[in-house]
């Protein structure tokens, strides 16, 4: 069933197969898959881009049975992870191009309402990091400041 408020159309696609074990047709071994996550993670891609083009082009479905951790986990190690996570830097990119289009059209109503729940999502998911102390505890969000950090 769709969802009321949303516009998304309900939960149906393709699941994850249950069984957690590496296909027989993955032809490569758990260390040329670092050496690829590394090489990409170089070339600025976040682990969500990571992940699609290891999938999509090198034929890996996932990178945890491989090497029983995440990719974020592996580049938390190799310190290539970037200061703020991933789906943060994303909302904030997207409350960046709601404002700049709302001070060309003062009056959409409906952009208004999509700044307003992007940036509570953006105060929700602060207080998490904050709890599980992967945001410094003084560290805040002020729209004009992380506009200067992401751009």
């Amino acid at each position: 069933m769709g969802r009321m408020y949303s516009g998304a159309r309900g939960k149906s696609g393709s699941k994850r197969p249950s069984k957690k074990t590496v296909p027989g047709w993955v032809r490569y071994k758990p260390k040329e898959v670092e050496m690829l996550i590394i090489k990409l993670a170089k070339e600025k891609y976040t682990p969500s881009q990571i992940g699609i083009t290891l999938r999509d082009t090198y034929g890996i479905p996932s990178v945890r049975v491989l090497l029983n951790k995440s990719i974020t986990q592996l580049l938390e190690e190799k310190k290539l992870l970037g200061a703020l996570p991933e789906d943060l830097m994303a909302l904030i990119k997207r409350s960046i191009m709601l404002k700049k289009h709302l001070e060309e059209n003062k009056k959409d109503e409906v952009a208004k309402r999509g700044l307003n729940l992007t940036e509570s999502k953006i105060k929700r998911i602060v207080k998490y990091y904050k709890a599980t102390e992967v945001l410094s505890a003084d560290w805040t969000y002020d729209p004009d400041k992380v506009r200067l950090l992401i751009e």
